[in-house]
């Protein structure tokens, strides 16, 4: 089912639709001009606060950002270059998971998760507390061919302690697919598993994967694109991909890399500055696009 999608911006302010276009107004969360390419983000309850990081070429850093979008506290990762740091998340304890796999040109050999554990968020500086390395058994050239470029990644979450990953098809010929691989939350390295196949819609701007999220409640996750939405409720636990998938429009294109729950009904989006737009954080309430009982 498609709808309108209905956004508030971080202030509470809302976004106006019309039942066409939509426009968002002038009040927003503005990122600090130095996070320029925010690629994750993890809304903290506890602090209210965000934990958010850069993609490739920045410092190896993550960033609390308050309310107010100014930056609390920088943690450096200690003795971890930003090789293409794409996505963040965290587990039931508060650990950070830094996903360390963005894959441009599909020649990596180095696909790594990074845990930095709760107790030193609050640090200058912090070692890795795990590493968890691993690649796709079905690549089997670095690059593949153009038609078969499917091994970059901007988008997983964590669940039943396994990580799934939702690669950014980059293929010529761009269909939509995304494969859904699993790896275990387990320090070493792994054969991450294919478990399943996303397909959106076959406009690369539209539909390549850019970011997932998990609920608090684990009941319901969703996918982002630099104009969509997609929402997956009532999933099997062995086929995640398997529950009811509604997809929303957002009206609105940028460069939208990132995406949190707030709540159980709530998700943050971030987008980067390109073309002298973005670098904002926008709010989307679940419970105005899900069909009423």
């Amino acid at each position: 089912m498609k709808s309108l999608l209905a956004v508030s911006l971080f202030s509470l302010t809302t976004l106006v639709s019309c039942g066409q276009k939509s426009e968002i107004t002038k009040d927003h969360i503005i990122l600090p001009n130095n996070l320029k390419e925010v690629s994750g983000l993890y809304y903290d309850t506890s602090s209210n606060s965000f934990w958010t990081l850069q993609d490739s070429g920045n410092k190896g850093e993550l960033y609390q950002v308050k309310a107010d979008g100014k930056i609390a506290h920088t943690l450096k990762i200690k003795n971890q270059k930003n090789i293409d740091w794409e996505e963040l998340t965290a587990d039931r304890e508060g650990n950070l998971y830094i996903g360390d796999f963005g894959n441009n040109k599909n020649t990596r050999k180095d696909l790594r998760i990074l845990k930095i554990n709760k107790e030193d968020l609050q640090k200058d500086k912090a070692d890795v507390a795990d590493i968890i390395s691993f690649e796709y058994p079905e690549q089997k050239a670095f690059p593949p061919k153009d038609t078969e470029l499917f091994y970059d990644a901007e988008a997983f979450i964590l669940y039943n302690n396994n990580f799934y990953i939702f690669t950014k098809n980059r293929s010529k010929g761009f269909d939509g697919t995304s494969l859904v691989y699993k790896v275990p939350n387990k320090a070493g390295h792994h054969k991450a598993e294919h478990v399943q196949t996303f397909n959106g819609c076959n406009v690369y701007k539209h539909c390549a994967i850019t970011g997932a999220a998990m609920s608090p409640d684990e009941k319901t996750f969703v996918l982002l694109s630099h104009s969509k939405l997609w929402i997956i409720e009532g999933f099997n636990p062995n086929a995640i991909m398997d529950g009811k998938i509604t997809e929303h429009k957002l009206h609105h294109v940028s460069q939208k890399e990132s995406v949190t729950f707030g709540d159980n009904n709530t998700v943050y989006l971030a987008d980067e500055v390109k073309d002298n737009t973005g670098g904002k954080i926008y709010k989307v309430d679940l419970g105005a696009l899900k069909p009423k009982p």
